[in-house]
């Protein structure tokens, strides 16, 4: 598996993690300690979705064309 495959299935599942933690919660049917928790885990699933994002961001390649017009992948470097 690589590594972008993991990264995907990882913001995957902590995607799903938090659209599940806000649907239990907008429910409101939760008692107070097993809401906490919901929030608690919806809040570290977006921690996850952000670090898999800012990770994602950081990779972005830049398509080329070289001087026969085939397209060369390459890093994208900041200005």
């Amino acid at each position: 598996m690589s590594e972008e495959t993991t990264e995907k299935e990882t913001f995957e599942r902590a995607l799903r993690s938090l659209e599940e933690a806000v649907e239990l919660l907008e429910e409101g049917e939760l008692p107070l300690e097993e809401a906490l928790a919901c929030f608690e885990r919806g809040v570290r699933s977006a921690g996850r979705c952000r670090k898999v994002l800012q990770a994602v961001d950081t990779r972005v390649e830049v398509l080329l064309k070289d001087r026969d017009g085939a397209l060369n992948v390459s890093e994208f470097k900041e200005e």
